[in-house]
């Protein structure tokens, strides 16, 4: 689960873009573990989240992901 959540935060960091859908995230960490399960990188991201590493970022239809404190988010 570590090796997944360091995939998904060097990929936040170092993403052209500051938001980014699940998909862009699932296919990132799956280009460094072909092994990661869709539901473990979800539980990851939700980790990552939760201890405040990563944001949610509504759209109103869909939820995006972002780094905090990255590009423009909703604490700025």
């Amino acid at each position: 689960m570590e090796d997944i959540k360091k995939a998904i935060l060097d990929f936040a960091a170092t993403s052209k873009k500051s938001k980014f859908y699940f998909k862009d995230l699932e296919k990132a960490v799956q280009e460094k573990i072909p092994t990661a399960k869709s539901r473990d990188i979800k539980k990851a991201a939700t980790d990552l989240v939760n201890s405040g590493d990563l944001i949610y970022f509504s759209t109103g239809s869909t939820t995006m992901y972002g780094l905090k404190g990255r590009g423009q988010t909703e604490d700025h």
